[in-house]
């Protein structure tokens, strides 16, 4: 159990895998999230000995408990929520006798990664979670129901009605992942970013000869001395095309929006396919039509495998062509990512680079909690469906919800409040007959002059 601030949160723990944790990354998930319901107020009258007329003492219910999403920085994927589908925040309680208020729900706190984005089901953005102990409320609980003691007054000395809780907010949301690092590695399959990443950081990724070696991003921290450290991440090999979904496609493509800095590995050796000079051109050209704003991203060229023979003249041959193409801030290395030459001096101009465009970023509240925006509020409207009379809108629909129909002081309350609304004359507009079925919300009702 975690305490984030005045409220309570259940946690879902990390859960811990045997094996290899990216051969189950997930970078998109969909789940339906629901607020706790809100508890009932309750009818109840003081009994003490002495005072037969003791008056109402019915406390509220509890409010219901809120779905929270939170950005964790231990988390690098959803695989966690691969059988979590419905997340549902705990139920209010009901109020009690001697004006005691019923307990709020316990809210539902749920850790992701840092760089998801949430949208709802009409694809609007509905939170950006990029700064660590960010929280989105994606789905409020219900709010609970007043008790009898709330309804006193100098007339109603004895009221004997109380309000039902409200039910929390429920919706679908998409979760999609944009993973976040200082440094990204772009190149194509076997131009050795996995090599590079192994050498330079404690991060275990699968190397091997052949193509698509690396399926699924992978994150390693690059401590330079006791200076500091900095974010690499080795993200899947790119092919021509993929900007229109070949190969790995917009699955590794959205990953490279969140790095500050891009470096372009490229193969120097003679059997490289493409060649250094093209490589590049290609690289940079998917990453352009993907995303026209990366046209003008920072960037780095590194040729790798320097310890192949012949590859510092095929260096200087991409060094002079893309110097032609006059693209500013942009620093050229040469490097063996399998015998470490030219490693350090790359890492220390990474850093530095690193400091340089981080300065300027804007920094969030930890503390802030992002509300994503519920439902919009309807007006009053009134349909016929076949011979049902829909009775539609946020305050009406609310208003139902809250009222015990089984109670006689309660229906006499929201029968007034249908007259006030203008409910009663908009049907009787319509043409509406005693004896016709009127739907409002979950309840359905025979009308009556």
């Amino acid at each position: 159990m975690v305490r984030v601030y005045t409220r309570t949160f259940l946690y879902i723990p990390v859960t811990s895998f045997a094996g290899d944790l990216r051969l189950m990354f997930v970078d998109e998930m969909e789940l339906s999230v629901r607020g706790g319901r809100g508890g009932d107020g309750v009818v109840s009258f003081r009994r003490e000995k002495y005072v037969p007329k003791g008056g109402p003492d019915g406390g509220d219910g509890g409010d219901g408990g809120s779905v929270y999403l939170w950005a964790d920085p231990s988390k690098h994927s959803f695989l966690d929520l691969r059988y979590k589908r419905i997340l549902k925040a705990s139920d209010g309680s009901p109020g009690r006798s001697k004006n005691q208020h019923g307990a709020s729900g316990e809210d539902l706190l749920v850790p992701v990664p840092l760089g998801t984005i949430v949208r709802d089901k009409n694809n609007k953005v509905l939170a950006d979670l990029v700064i660590a102990g960010q929280r989105a409320l994606v789905a409020p609980g219900g709010k609970g129901g007043k008790g009898n003691a709330r309804f006193a007054s100098s007339r109603r000395r004895a009221p004997r009605l109380a309000e039902k809780g409200l039910p929390g907010f429920e919706r679908e949301i998409f979760l999609e992942l944009k993973l976040m690092a200082q440094v990204g590695l772009v190149g194509f399959p076997n131009a050795g970013k996995s090599t590079l990443l192994s050498r330079i950081t404690e991060a275990k990724p699968k190397i091997a000869s052949y193509p698509f070696t690396t399926l699924t991003p992978n994150l390693g921290v690059v401590k330079v001395g006791d200076e500091g450290s900095f974010v690499v991440a080795d993200l899947p090999g790119l092919i021509e095309g993929a900007s229109e979904g070949a190969g790995l496609g917009h699955r590794f493509l959205r990953h490279v929006e969140r790095n500050l800095l891009l470096l372009f590995l490229i193969d120097l050796s003679p059997d490289a396919h493409p060649k250094p000079v093209e490589a590049y051109s290609l690289l940079k050209g998917e990453l352009t039509a993907f995303s026209p704003g990366l046209t003008d991203y920072p960037g780095v060229i590194v040729g790798n495998k320097l310890d192949v023979e012949g590859s510092a003249d095929r260096f200087e041959e991409l060094r002079n062509s893309v110097g032609d193409a006059k693209i500013d801030e942009l620093a050229f290395f040469a490097i063996s990512a399998a015998t470490g030459q030219g490693v350090s001096k790359l890492l220390k101009y990474l850093f530095t680079r690193v400091n340089e465009l981080s300065e300027g970023k804007t920094v969030i509240d930890e503390e802030e909690i992002i509300r994503a925006s519920e439902s919009e509020q309807l007006p009053l409207a009134i349909d016929k469906v076949e011979d049902v009379f829909v009775v539609k809108g946020t305050a009406i629909e609310k208003a139902a919800a809250r009222t015990d129909f089984d109670n006689d002081e309660a229906l006499l309350r929201f029968q007034n409040y249908t007259r006030r609304s203008g409910v009663d004359k908009e049907l009787r507009r319509m043409g509406i007959k005693e004896g016709d079925t009127v739907r409002i919300g979950d309840e359905e009702f025979t009308y009556y002059e």
